[in-house]
């Protein structure tokens, strides 16, 4: 999403680009995500609350968010650097840094759908928050409350008891609160960046497949990149960003956050979205199937699927949901999230010029993909770095 919007945004302003893919369109983690664009959820992962989870459950496989043990080093040193995030004012810090971002997210949705990109953002009016007790709420509301005071305002309601139930039937009984929030969007990830790369192409655009990286070569006058030179380059390949972005200058270490996803029928599908806060859970209804996703999971980007994610996800599942036929699971996924320490993405020069970096965007690269490709294509093609990039600066 984030690559491909960058090149789309470029041609706009008349550049001339060609997309280097390690493996194909949409095969990453582009493609099993939940696809929700909401405004009203967008945040930074490091957060006062992480802490307060609690170092034993981090540890645990069944855990929404699982730390593998490990001896790796720099996975340790980003550990560090993350907790040392996890206060009131510094996740406060990186919030304001984002919301330029978030402000600009939708309309770039917008611009690619004006511009000839043939998929379509679909409305989740509303958008449920389904909790057991009205205590497993008080965090949400909480945050909404963070968002009115710094100008961002979310428009939702509460429905207790019957009423909360009956407004999404495919909740289970246990569920006694649902906050339903308002202006939020999905769409079905992979045919949307399928989307995209065909408006590329369209409009003559090359995208090379299976064309992996390994090392890029700029000049005073070019860039050489698998024995090609181009006026510029743009790094935006995820959660295996961190080498060639240390060859542009970027300490920042960008850790793999993998989650997990599956596809199942339902006996009815939901009206809308479905988010599980205190499980780290969603469901979105794409297609005759609904998309089951959660778990953060901070382990090596290679590493193989553990099935024990998938088996936490499904035994959550049966305890939330009514008529999933979990069971007869399809597509099951591990997607490896590009996470920084800060919570903020990278995106801007590197410490040559002719070298750009747009990743680390966490949960999020969907959503924020487009604003990221529109405002970087703004500052490669006019030399000026818009002001909504200053917090997100991959020098930092």
């Amino acid at each position: 999403m984030v690559g491909l919007s960058t090149a789309w945004f470029l041609q706009e302003a008349g550049v001339e680009v060609t997309v280097l893919d390690r493996s194909g369109v949409a095969a990453g983690s582009s493609w099993g995500n939940a696809g929700w664009l909401t405004p009203g959820l967008a945040a930074p992962l490091p957060e006062p609350a992480v802490l307060k989870y609690g170092l034993r459950a981090m540890f645990s496989p069944s855990s929404p968010l699982y730390i593998p043990p490990t001896a790796d080093p720099r996975m340790l040193r980003w550990l560090a650097q993350f907790a040392r995030n996890c206060t009131p004012a510094r996740w406060n810090k990186a919030m304001h840094g984002m919301f330029p971002l978030i402000e600009g997210a939708l309309p770039a949705f917008d611009a690619l759908e004006a511009g000839g990109v043939t998929a379509r953002t679909q409305p989740a009016d509303p958008l449920t928050a389904a909790f057991r007790t009205a205590q497993d709420s008080k965090g949400l509301l909480e945050e909404f409350a963070h968002l009115r005071k710094a100008g961002r305002p979310v428009d939702f309601e509460i429905l207790d008891g019957a009423d909360a139930r009956n407004s999404e039937p495919v909740l289970a009984d246990e569920i006694t609160r649902v906050v339903r929030f308002f202006g939020q969007r999905f769409i079905d990830p992979a045919q949307y960046v399928q989307a995209i790369a065909a408006s590329v192409r369209a409009r003559g655009g090359l995208i090379a497949e299976g064309a992996e990286v390994r090392s890029i070569h700029p000049t005073g006058s070019c860039v050489t990149v698998a024995d090609e030179d181009y006026d510029a380059v743009v790094l935006a390949h995820g959660a295996w960003i961190n080498g060639l972005a240390r060859q542009a200058g970027v300490r920042q270490i960008v850790q793999a956050g993998r989650g997990y996803s599956f596809t199942v029928k339902m006996d009815q599908l939901p009206n809308g979205p479905v988010y599980f806060t205190q499980q780290k859970i969603v469901c979105t209804p794409l297609g005759d199937r609904a998309r089951i996703a959660g778990t953060m999971e901070f382990r090596d980007v290679t590493a193989p699927k553990d099935p024990r994610r998938i088996q936490a996800l499904v035994s959550q599942v049966r305890a939330l949901l009514h008529g999933a036929q979990l069971d007869d699971r399809e597509h099951e996924w591990v997607g490896a999230r590009p996470c920084t320490a800060d919570g903020l993405p990278l995106i801007g020069a590197g410490s040559n010029s002719r070298v750009f970096v747009a990743g680390g965007h966490g949960m999020w690269g969907v959503f924020l993909g487009p604003v990221s490709g529109r405002l970087l294509a703004e500052q490669i093609t006019t030399g000026q770095r818009p002001d909504a990039l200053r917090a997100v600066d991959p020098l930092r």
